[in-house]
């Protein structure tokens, strides 16, 4: 590892216990910083509402730490948007925002749109299948964004079991426990070589792709975002070249319990944050030549294994602030 990113791990990586609700209450206070707390959800109706109901009563309700809580639907076809609101949760759906521009597919799509809808200084992105949700998911990424001016964006870190443990409807027994830091198979896999390789500041980081982190708007709307799966790596890489390494930092929150993804649909998301990888190198002194934006991947049928072929998110949205009516809007 590098020397500056050992440096950078002494420095830029917390507990969440460093900083308690009392210290970011003031903190926040002092500084008149507003906070954002976003959910993606799409058919999250058997996790969205506890987590809603955490973060208001914990965060809003005994503290005043969140000022705004939006779920973002992106075309549920079960009951997410209607458990989200009786939680208590602002409710959008990803195609009310910015209906002149027809939304794509993906969750990098509607966390780029959820900035269009909120107003936080501080917008903490948290994802909806989460299960045995506790506040210190939000508490841990906001925190030192209310305490470290300098700090930009922060990640959560946390172990990820791969078992049942928290699943309905897994099988009991000795065998299906959770596996401990055995979970994000794609990062193990695909993100932490790449990053390795090509960002090597940024290989102090436990979960480069975890769905749960923090940012001042104003980082945030000066970053592309890719539409799919590969826009934790890409906000994480274009952060780095945005404001460097020590304004990015990351906070243990403990353990991460959520649905896990098939292969095929780990090998899907693969293929996105390699083209997401991809696309950034073309930009740079290194240089690539982009690849074929398509994966096909084998399923079995009645006859043998049979090719499918998925196309792979090619699309991304410019900075919100090259956005007319975001720009507008925040005039205002």
């Amino acid at each position: 590892m590098l020397e500056e990113v050992e440096r950078w791990l002494t420095r830029r990586s917390w507990s969440v216990a460093d900083r308690s609700l009392d210290r970011l209450m003031a903190a926040k206070t002092a500084r008149g910083t507003t906070v954002s707390v976003v959910l993606p959800a799409l058919d999250e109706e058997s996790t969205v509402g506890a987590i809603v109901s955490v973060v208001r009563r914990e965060l809003m309700e005994r503290a005043p730490l969140v000022d705004e809580l939006v779920v973002i639907d992106s075309g549920s076809s079960d009951a997410t948007a209607k458990v989200a609101a009786e939680a208590g949760a602002r409710v959008v759906h990803r195609d009310d925002i910015l209906p002149r521009l027809p939304a794509l597919p993906g969750k990098g799509e509607v966390l780029w749109r959820s900035l269009l809808v909120t107003d936080g200084d501080v917008v903490a992105f948290v994802d909806a299948d989460l299960r045995e949700f506790s506040a210190d998911f939000v508490t841990g990424i906001v925190g030192p964004l209310l305490t470290e001016p300098d700090v930009q964006l922060v990640k959560a870190m946390y172990d990820r079991p791969l078992g049942s443990r928290g699943i309905p409807g897994a099988s009991a027994g000795p065998s299906a426990g959770p596996s401990a830091g055995q979970g994000g198979r794609v990062t193990e896999l695909v993100a932490r070589p790449l990053l390795n390789l090509h960002w090597p500041l940024l290989a102090g980081f436990v979960q480069p792709l975890g769905g749960e982190y923090a940012a001042r708007r104003t980082l945030l709307e000066r970053l592309p975002f890719p539409v799919g799966y590969g826009v934790e790596l890409g906000l994480l890489v274009d952060a780095l070249h945005t404001v460097g390494l020590d304004a990015l930092g990351q906070v243990d929150v403990g353990t991460r319990l959520h649905r896990h993804q098939d292969d095929r649909a780990l090998g899907r998301m693969a293929a996105a944050i390699y083209r997401t990888a991809q696309s950034r190198l073309s930009r740079s002194h290194l240089g690539a030549h982009l690849v074929r934006p398509e994966l096909t991947q084998f399923e079995r049928g009645e006859n043998g294994f049979v090719p499918r072929t998925y196309d792979v998110d090619t699309e991304e949205r410019p900075p919100m602030r090259e956005i007319a009516e975001y720009t507008a809007g925040r005039a205002a």
